[in-house]
């Protein structure tokens, strides 16, 4: 079964009782028992929901997993990842990671004791040295956000289990429909499903997906021990957008390549940071493991800071706004928004400038979307020092 059909017909029947095509919303907190102590498959709704079983066949159908858990966010289910940790564990993380994962490992988890560092530039002997010294978890995101470094994902997990190292993989920028890095051994894949997945920027939920059955069951223990469910109303909506994310990712690539093409070209651009260019130094990776490039570009502007802030303000039809995945156009400012939480020195050394603005490319036909970045660059000049 192909990627559009499973996404529409993986994880829902009709209803049994009325037939209904479309599964209904479970709003329940709690569910009846006939014997005290003995559960059906639902018992409680921060358990469990069939909204929840839904949702999860289709996202497991989809990233080619056997168990996918759904949380109430993205952060929610890095914390019940993390929640299998125990004090004195470390990680080795690549940069390129959404500044809420940092601050969520920097700022709240160090102080329980995890240790989460992270390798700049990861050559293969960075890396096997990292490794050597034994963490749980190596733990990237690819493509890297907001940069769009791609790390080649067979590699490493190969030199990860070469050393007895779980590999954890952020996939939410290429979604299930570009990329699968299970398939090439990772342990476990997560996402933001308020991002693409749901694709209409009106719902915020996260799963985290694996192969192993040891590490499906402790997501679902620490979904229901911690409160990290999600609504059955929000797995709804998420269930729902996932069935057009084909119809959808095709589009945001169109229109992204269409975009990051003009930028490269534009006198007011410096760099363009986008894997479907071929002068983006990861493109013969990002073509060996992903079936397309995504809808994310990131450049760099010839402008003073005053400027870059000022072109911020006037697009027509990319909203300034956090976020990123849904149908509509979005720009952001990364150093003062979405990795604002991060250390200016630590947003430095990651290539992360004040003048580095991020596109989450929308559906939107592309020429209207290039006439207001046309638009918005002609009503700025050019910064003296460049």
């Amino acid at each position: 079964m192909k990627f559009a059909t499973k996404a529409i017909h993986c994880g829902f029947d009709s209803d049994p009782t009325t037939g209904a095509l479309i599964s209904p919303i479970y709003m329940t907190s709690t569910y009846m028992q006939e014997i005290p102590g003995v559960e059906r498959e639902f018992s409680y709704t921060r358990a469990n929901n069939p909204n929840f079983t839904f949702l999860e066949k289709q996202l497991a159908a989809l990233e080619e997993a056997k168990y996918a858990t759904v949380f109430s966010s993205g952060l929610g289910t890095l914390t019940a990842l993390i929640s299998t940790l125990s004090q004195g564990d470390h990680i080795v993380g690549l940069d390129g990671v959404y500044g809420g994962t940092y601050r969520l490992f920097r700022s709240v988890f160090s102080r329980f004791g995890i240790e989460y560092n992270t390798i700049p530039n990861p050559t293969p002997e960075k890396l096997a040295k990292a490794l050597s010294t034994k963490p749980k978890w190596l733990f990237f995101e690819t493509p890297t956000n907001p940069l769009l470094d791609v790390f080649d994902i067979e590699a490493m997990v190969n030199t990860a289990k070469r050393y007895g190292v779980s590999v954890i993989v952020d996939n939410t920028f290429a979604t299930p429909y570009f990329q699968n890095p299970l398939k090439y051994g990772v342990d476990v894949v997560w996402h933001s499903t308020t991002k693409y997945i749901s694709g209409h920027s009106d719902v915020v939920g996260g799963v985290a997906l694996t192969n192993n059955e040891v590490m499906h069951e402790q997501m679902v223990f620490g979904r229901k021990a911690i409160g990290l469910n999600p609504s059955p109303f929000d797995c709804w909506l998420i269930a729902r957008g996932a069935k057009t994310l084909a119809l959808r990712m095709h589009q945001h690539e169109k229109n992204a390549i269409a975009i990051a093409s003009f930028l490269e070209k534009h006198p007011k651009i410096k760099k363009v940071y986008f894997p479907g260019l071929p002068s983006h130094p990861s493109h013969a990776i990002a073509k060996k493991q992903m079936s397309g490039f995504g809808g994310m570009i990131s450049a760099e502007f010839k402008l003073s800071l005053e400027n870059t802030k000022r072109l911020l303000g006037s697009f027509k039809l990319f909203a300034l706004a956090e976020s990123l995945g849904g149908i509509e156009s979005l720009v952001s400012h990364p150093a003062t928004m979405t990795h604002a939480s991060m250390p200016a020195l630590e947003r430095k050394r990651c290539g992360i400038d004040d003048g580095l603005v991020r596109f989450s490319v929308g559906i939107e036909d592309a020429q209207d979307l290039i006439a207001d970045i046309t638009q918005a660059l002609d009503g700025v000049a050019i910064h003296s020092e460049d």
